[in-house]
């Protein structure tokens, strides 16, 4: 179906802000997947994930160490990830995911960045319809054909496939990320995925243009400067 997935990487060096906001919501992942599931990442698929997750943003290593030191050392904190659905100006939409210990802390930031963007919350449901939930593995090395005929070998369906310049890009259920990673390293050896991920994407994108358009990209900014905001997904070509 061709999604036309941008594959990211971190070719803009972060502000100081921006990485502080980094550092803490890994720590409190890392925490949180460490109290759920266990301190030993080869038994904790999710810490796994979160640990190799913070390496390729340069988190630093004593961060993630603090981070699991606090479950042993019998640390209570709890944190939930809480999903909102958002209607933007002029028909965009968005989903802002938080990971936070203070709901109403975090619902209520979220709601003053909309009151002064043009934007209002919709219930749940009312957004995530038009969006895919997906994992996303984008890496370089086999063919298209290599790749889906790999899969299928091991008992995966997957959503879709495709070349994005030199990546084969493939699309499938959240819950095949890992073995869909585990299938191509064992036809290319351990590599490093250029996007490995589970996310939300729009069934179909809208443009803006001159008000919308700025308004828009200051909902983003301000959603991107409070601490609980975890991923913000939206349908606004940018």
């Amino acid at each position: 179906m061709g999604r036309a997935y941008e594959v990211r990487k971190a070719s803009i060096q972060k502000t100081g802000a921006a990485k502080a906001k980094l550092y803490s919501m890994y720590a409190r992942e890392i925490y949180q997947a460490a109290k759920v599931g266990g301190t030993d990442p080869v038994s904790n698929v999710t810490l796994k994930r979160l640990i190799e997750k913070s390496k390729k943003e340069q988190v630093p290593s004593d961060i993630v160490k603090r981070a699991i030191d606090k479950v042993n050392s019998g640390i209570d904190e709890n944190y939930d990830e809480v999903r909102y659905e958002i209607f933007g100006p002029s028909g965009s939409n968005l989903i802002v995911v938080c990971f936070t210990d203070n709901v109403n802390r975090s619902l209520s930031s979220i709601r003053t960045a909309l009151n002064k963007c043009d934007s209002k919350m919709g219930a749940q449901g009312s957004v995530s319809y038009m969006y895919d939930h997906l994992s996303i593995v984008s890496f370089k090395g086999l063919s298209e054909e290599e790749t889906l005929e790999a899969l299928i070998e091991n008992g995966i369906d997957i959503d879709d496939i495709e070349k994005d310049n030199e990546n084969v890009v493939v699309y499938g259920i959240p819950q095949d990320l890992y073995k869909i990673k585990e299938v191509i390293n064992t036809k290319l050896g351990n590599i490093e995925f250029d996007v490995d991920e589970i996310t939300m994407l729009p069934k179909e994108k809208i443009k803006l243009s001159g008000d919308d358009l700025d308004h828009f990209k200051k909902l983003l900014i301000m959603l991107d400067d409070i601490e609980d905001v975890q991923n913000v997904y939206h349908n606004v070509e940018l």
